[in-house]
């Protein structure tokens, strides 16, 4: 195929170009090229998109767990050479319009992506993150603010007990609560006996305060080296220009290094290894909490055939619940469902295969054990038929060829599908240039013992395996935390005064320093000047021909169309609402027609990029009381197979059968498991969501269904569910909801290239079109709450909620800016730089009208709150600066304007206009966020927050239950 994009070979006078390689399936063009003076490498993805990416990646190789390159992570940017400034990452969070900002720490590198949409901040923030990356400062002080510090928990009190406290020592308390983080490390820690994948590079709470200040300076100067990185860029940008800067801001200021930074290749076992380890539980356990999971080690993950064979036969054996091995986990009566960590990694050097159950019996390993090789033996006896082959090849053709961007920037994730290979020094644009790797496994699975050697060759004959079991012990955290308390008895006894004193020096210095106000002004930034006037309108066609109301969007999709019904929610009985969540998750799961649940599954495989199903409820944008609610059944394919991907789209909807009884147990295990996993990393939403619950109809039914309160339903009716008489209620209670719910009234949404429109203009309706429907209705809603829930954590979710107004109200956008105040100029500081949580901020609801404040892996409960109570203080007073308005405005216009993907804006553009948030209602918002005035903030502050009024709910430990009872919390335990 020609290419239609401007040449990339045109490199600056320092760099030499070394490869062009166009891609077809992306419409893209990759140039890579090295810096003569350095080795610094550099990729661009030369793209005719205005949403420039950058990432600079640097080999990190830890050799333990004190996670030095993630306390670094944070530690770089918290000043640099240039910009001497405390927190210059967040500030210039606050002065962008910067469409993502962010850093990552993995297992063997760290990488500092940024996007924007605009060629004048993309230049600040380049100016930025260059000298954060390699001209860092790292400050004692931010060492001991991010990584760690021993301090009295009366910090100028010598008689107080001793306490650590750091932002990154807290972030991994938290992450570790969960044991699907546990397995991941300690399975990894025995996979990876010697390298530097034995590590936790997060770092382990118990070993990150062995880290010294001399240690992470000494790992930077060996890491953060342009010889140790790789440079990547995405957009319409020339790669001269960015090189020019890179030339320019930094590498004309090195020499090449001689330090070489690899991970060697693992040393293998020549047998098998069983592992048994313990997580903590805080409540009473059942007998069967218990995980197993065995896991192998595979070949390099930059060898493209080899990795792609991995993944074809992870893929066979695991993808969905007609493969073999998945639905072996999904149906024994060993567990309650498969294990969080199945499947392949391979953003290691070596990939590692893995597969496993929770809810099982402690001594049931050798029986799960026996049943995985059990399978395997039969897949290396029988094969796999040619059909599923082909359907999983045709996933990873599907996944190649999406344009995505709803989550992070679409160029973005095409540089983190680069950086494995390129930070381990292989083909890094093989690694997005798939076609011919595909090609050539399209013919090779045609020969019939292919899967049979593959599985024998990497799992069956493979002597690298680990069988690990994690089994609950009730008393871990308690024993933990009363060594953790001796020890420290111990290290003050021997503190001698001066040493105390210097403890408290450093106290007093850190909050000194927290508290200081830097001069923004040298830090570079966009104004309201450079905001764009207006928004884009998308809009689609209403197609007329046919049985049923369709909008068609014209949109860039490579190849793809993406089709969803909605459905006008109808009236449901109270237990019928109960189920609605379960219906929704279980719907695209499940037989339909003379189809059982795997031959569905195995449809979708062949056909689709896959089926989900949700409900979407807002209230009307001038009055939240007012809800609207629909039902969505969602899909997408190639276009090819789009005859084929509607006739089961419209069968599934039409005839989905709910008389798989034992399938249906299954789906409840599997989703109460990721319900209650996903807490402890979004246990800030669950908080805000429960302290929403009395603002709003939708608040409370959100708490109610899928919050917390919904989580504790769902954990009640799996539990129940071991009596035939309740899975057959379950079963008709879901029946009934569907037969509803395809007698409402509904229309389509599709979306795709113009080439496509002809099948959406031909495609018929095969069920009931027509409907007068008696759509659900909902109660007004208005109490104050004041909710505990406790769970198994190390740390703490805190929330706080005022009721205001809905998105169409004038005062809304000011809540909305209200948000981004409060956060930047009070929050940031006191709730995660001296109270030490990992995140704090406050956010509007525009939805539900709700101003909600949170913290996220916070160590404090009191404390946060009273924060949360004194920053609004602060903000009636006004004490606030007309910067930090213009920052916060800058924020909402940034979060407004960000793009979506192709497919993703045009569904947003629908369902605005569905729930009365169309282009108009929308546009003002815009425009009265950017003329709003300080009297404004003031007013709206003293008219809404009133700390009286407010609601509250945390997420804690069992050992806060006391706390939380004095704060006058009602306590519930998950």
């Amino acid at each position: 195929m020609e290419k239609t994009l401007n040449s990339s070979k045109n490199c600056y006078e320092t760099f030499e170009h070394l490869r062009d390689v166009y891609i077809p399936s992306l419409n893209v063009n990759v140039a890579q090229y090295r810096h003569l003076g350095t080795g610094a490498d550099h990729y661009h993805i030369d793209a005719d998109n205005s949403e420039n990416v950058f990432l600079v990646s640097l080999r990190t190789v830890p050799t333990d767990s004190t996670g030095v390159a993630h306390i670094l992570e944070h530690t770089a940017l918290c000043g640099s050479e240039k910009y001497p400034v405390r927190d210059p990452f967040f500030m210039m969070i606050r002065r962008s319009l910067n469409t993502f900002m962010n850093a990552f720490t993995s297992s063997d590198w760290t990488a500092y992506p940024f996007a924007t949409q605009n060629k004048k901040d993309f230049n600040n923030l380049l100016d930025v993150y260059l000298d954060a990356v390699f001209f860092s400062r790292l400050d004692p002080l931010d060492f001991a603010q991010e990584g760690h510090r021993l301090v009295f928990s009366e910090e100028e009190n010598i008689d107080s007990p001793l306490m650590y406290k750091g932002v990154v020592y807290n972030e991994m308390k938290g992450a570790l609560s969960s044991p699907s983080q546990q397995l991941w490390y300690v399975l990894s820690s025995y996979l990876f006996p010697t390298s530097t994948y034995h590590y936790n590079s997060g770092g382990d709470p118990e070993s990150i305060t062995d880290l010294s200040y001399d240690e992470l300076k000494a790992f930077y100067k060996k890491h953060y080296h342009p010889s140790n990185a790789v440079f990547m860029t995405y957009g319409d940008i020339s790669a001269s220009e960015h090189q020019q800067n890179f030339e320019e801001k930094v590498l004309s200021r090195f020499e090449r290094s001689d330090d070489y930074v690899e991970v060697k290749p693992e040393k293998r076992y020549h047998s098998p290894v069983n592992i048994t380890r313990a997580y903590p539980l805080d409540t009473q356990s059942t007998g069967r909490q218990s995980y197993h999971v065995l896991g192998w080690l595979l070949g390099e993950s930059i060898n493209l055939k080899s990795a792609f064979k991995a993944h074809l036969l992870s893929s066979v054996l695991l993808d969905n619940s007609a493969s073999p091995l998945m639905a072996a986990l999904e149906q024994t009566d060993l567990g309650s469902a498969p294990a969080p960590i199945c499947g392949l990694e391979d953003s290691n050097r070596e990939i590692s295969f893995m597969c496993g159950l929770e809810g099982c019996a402690p001594d049931s390993a050798e029986q799960f054990k026996a049943l995985v090789i059990n399978v395997l033996e039969n897949v290396a006896k029988e094969g796999i038929s040619q059909e599923k082959l082909e359907a999983a090849l045709h996933q990873f053709e599907l996944s190649q060829r999406e344009i995505t961007g709803d989550g992070y920037p679409y160029g973005l994730k095409l540089m983190l599908s680069m950086l494995t290979a390129s930070v381990h020094r292989g083909d890094a644009v093989a690694a997005i240039d798939v076609e011919p790797v595909l090609a050539e496994l399209r013919e090779e699975i045609k020969d019939p013992n292919f899967i049979k050697e593959l599985v024998k060759e990497n799992l069956l004959n493979n002597p690298h395996q680990v069988l690990f079991t994690l089994n609950p012990d009730e008393k871990l955290t308690e024993r933990k935390a009363e060594a953790e308390e001796k020890y420290l008895a111990s290290v003050k006894e021997t503190l001698s005064v001066e040493a105390k004193q210097q403890m408290v020096d450093l106290a007093v210095k850190l909050k000194a320093r927290q508290e200081a106000e830097d001069d923004a002004s040298i830090l570079p930034q966009v104004t309201l000047k450079d905001v764009p006037a207006d928004i884009p309108k998308i809009e689609g066609q209403a197609i007329a021909q046919g049985n049923i109301s369709r909008k068609y969007y014209t949109q860039g999709t490579n190849g793809l169309v993406y089709q969803q019904i909605i459905v006008d929610l109808p009236k449901l009985n109270d237990e019928e609402l109960k189920a609605l969540p379960l219906y929704s998750a279980c719907l695209p799961e499940l037989g339909a027609g003379e189809l059982s649940y795997m031959e569905v599954q195995e449809a979708q495989a062949r056909f689709t990029g896959g089926f989900n199903a949700h409900t979407t409820l807002k209230g009307k944008a001038d009055d939240e009381q007012q809800v609207k609610g629909y039902f969505v059944l969602s899909g997408k394919a190639l276009a090819r197979n789009y005859q084929d991907f509607n006739d089961l789209m419209q069968t599934l909807f039409n005839q989905a059968r709910f008389d798989e009884t034992d399938r249906l147990r299954e789906l409840v295990s599997q989703i109460r498991a990721s319900r209650e996993q996903s807490i402890v990393s979004s246990g800030h939403s669950f908080a805000m969501a429960a302290a929403s619950s009395g603002m709003s109809p939708v608040a409370k039914l959100h708490y109610q269904l899928e919050g917390l309160a919904g989580v504790k339903a769902l954990k009640d009716l799996d539990e129940s569910l071991a009596d035939d008489a309740k899975v057959h209620a379950l079963s008709q209670s879901l029946m009934s909801i569907h037969k509803k719910v395809i007698a409402s009234a509904k229309q389509l949404l599709m979306i795709g290239e113009e080439s496509s429109q002809v099948l959406a203009e031909s495609m018929q309706w095969q069920g009931q079109a027509e409907s007068d429907g008696n759509p659900m209705t909902f109660s007004p809603v208005s109490e104050k709450v004041n909710l505990a829930w406790l769970m198994n954590t190390q740390v703490n979710f805190c929330s706080r909620a005022y009721k205001t107004v809905p998105i169409g109200h004038a005062d809304a956008p000011v809540l909305t800016v209200i948000g981004g105040i409060l956060r930047n100029g009070f929050l940031h500081r006191a709730v995660r730089e001296q109270g030490g949580a990992y995140g704090g901020g406050a956010s509007h609801d525009n939805d539900n009208g709700v101003l909600r404040f949170y913290s996220y892996r916070d160590p404090r409960l009191t404390g946060t709150l009273n924060d949360f109570d004194a920053s609004v203080e602060w903000l009636k007073r006004g004490e606030f600066l007309e910067a930090q308005i213009e920052e916060a405005v800058l924020g909402v216009i940034a979060a407004l304007d960000k793009p979506s993907s192709p497919a993703g804006e045009a569904r947003q553009a629908f369902f605005n206009d569905l729930h009365g948030r169309s282009y108009e209602v929308r546009k003002r918002f815009r425009e009265r966020a950017l003329t709003m005035t300080r009297d404004d903030i003031v007013r709206v502050a003293k008219e809404y927050l009133n700390t009286e009024n407010a609601s509250t709910a945390v997420i804690a430990s069992p050992a806060s239950k006391s706390e939380c009872e004095k704060l006058g919390l009602n306590v519930f335990n998950l």
